[in-house]
């Protein structure tokens, strides 16, 4: 069962991965050719964009975070590292709301020239895409950087750290 969930993760978050970076590309490639673009390619534009968001890329973020999120459970993965790839996780996330937010605003709006770039998607995307695979191959012990984050960031209010998150 956990062979299928990682397989199902990992196939999702492929998916999910690589829309986001073909996503700012279409994106681009339509703020720049806006000028020569009739009707017919802007209708194929905003469909192509809208349906590749709403029908593959957004499942496929459902799919890969609720896949994870049982992996985790399933696992009994509480190590930093695994904190430190869920902050990660959580900036694609907001990166792909922006995402959605500037599909909207480029079917809505009739001057391409006024998008926000969406390239910048992919200054943001690229190394949050390289942290999680690197955060989940290494492993990394990340222990000297809870020391730097205040005491009470440090220790739930009522309960103990498991030993094996306790550096101190």
């Amino acid at each position: 069962m956990i062979a299928l969930l990682k397989a199902l993760h990992i196939a999702a978050l492929s998916v999910w991965c690589a829309g986001l970076i073909l996503l700012p590309i279409v994106i681009q490639t339509h703020r720049r050719d806006y000028a020569s673009r009739n009707q017919a390619g802007f209708t194929e534009f905003r469909w192509l964009t809208h349906h590749a968001y709403r029908l593959v890329l957004t499942p496929a973020a459902v799919i890969a975070i609720s896949a994870g999120t049982v992996l985790i459970f399933a696992l009994e993965v509480l190590d930093i590292w695994m904190l430190a790839k869920l902050v990660a996780v959580s900036g694609m996330v907001v990166v792909h709301a922006w995402l959605g937010h500037v599909i909207v605003l480029a079917g809505e709006r009739r001057n391409a020239y006024r998008l926000p770039p969406a390239a910048l998607a992919l200054v943001i995307l690229v190394p949050l895409m390289g942290l999680v695979l690197w955060l989940v191959l290494a492993k990394p012990a990340l222990d000297d950087l809870i020391a730097l984050f205040p005491e009470f960031l440090r220790e739930p209010r009522g309960h103990t750290i498991p030993a094996r998150l306790n550096p101190l």
